[in-house]
């Protein structure tokens, strides 16, 4: 663990106190065997309920220093905590390991009774780095400006605030036009986002490392519109056939945009990546079959 002095740790501020607590007293443990004093939190991090001892041990520093100077960062959630996470530190690959609190994590992969066996790897330096293909999207208004620009681990989407008309979208890939769909939305999607919103879109599992984009249609009106898959290179446009109302762009699920008939949405591949941390013994496949019970009859 020499790489890492600067460790921070974010964890989901709603997470069971006792599964926290575990997973506070497993990195306080690491800690200690890692010659380290104390692992650091962002200001704005909510208190939870640990003990006195255990509170010393994570110095709070303002959310800026955290994003600009830590060396590795412990994820204790779900999915959504390390997606938030990923783009807060998007402009810096730092190792991320996750932890998972709940129950689905694709991301998050070691469950937190696995916590301190999985922290003994790191110490002993047992693991390896997973880097993820990340997406950058802009909104681009009638002039071509830029309206909104969010850099994104699993998935940019366009959809309706609500359940209406279905809409009427084109598609254009490096410029040429490539198709136009009746649906609900269509999702762009980074193989991680593969295993989210798209797979239950009927999107194909694409293996995390492929170097290739997902374009999948939301419920689309014609049986022809299929889900497509694209080099990692191109760049995605969609736009809007024809005016609709309450349409937005939405980036990992998580931060919603006006999606308004004249602008157009721009996905590329982004210059950054994810690093995750993988313990040694931690196959996708596994992840699959516990998670989706994949291959089960």
């Amino acid at each position: 663990m020499a790489d890492f002095n600067r460790i921070g740790v974010v964890y989901k501020p709603k997470a069971d106190t006792r599964r926290l607590n575990q997973s506070f007293r497993a990195i306080g443990t690491a800690l200690n065997k890692w010659g380290l004093d104390h692992a650091l939190r962002y200001q704005d991090m909510p208190e939870t309920e640990m003990d006195t001892e255990l509170n010393k041990m994570f110095k709070r520093i303002s959310k800026e220093q955290f994003r600009d100077t830590v060396d590795m960062v412990i994820v204790l959630g779900g999915d959504g905590t390390l997606l938030s996470l990923a783009r807060m530190m998007s402009r810096r690959e730092v190792p991320i390991f996750g932890v998972n609190l709940g129950h689905l994590g694709f991301l998050t992969e070691t469950p937190v009774d696995r916590i301190e066996h999985a922290l003994e790897q790191l110490n002993a330096g047992r693991f390896t780095y997973d880097n993820r293909l990340m997406l950058h999207g802009e909104i681009l208004d009638q002039d071509d400006e830029v309206v909104v620009s969010e850099t994104v681990l699993n998935d940019v989407v366009v959809n309706k605030a609500a359940l209406a008309r279905i809409m009427d979208l084109k598609l254009t890939i490096d410029g040429s036009f490539a198709s136009e769909y009746k649906s609900d939305g269509l999702i762009v999607a980074t193989p991680t986002g593969s295993t989210a919103y798209s797979l239950a879109a009927g999107g194909a599992i694409i293996f995390p490392n492929t170097d290739v984009l997902a374009v999948t249609p939301i419920c689309p009106h014609s049986l022809t519109n299929r889900p497509i898959v694209l080099d990692a290179d191109s760049v995605i446009e969609i736009s809007l056939n024809r005016p609709h109302e309450n349409v937005y762009a939405t980036f990992d699920g998580q931060l919603g945009f006006r999606f308004f008939s004249n602008y157009r949405l721009r996905v590329k591949r982004s210059e950054r990546k994810v690093r995750l941390i993988k313990p040694v013994g931690t196959y996708y496949f596994e992840v699959l079959k516990e998670k989706l019970k994949w291959g089960e009859r």
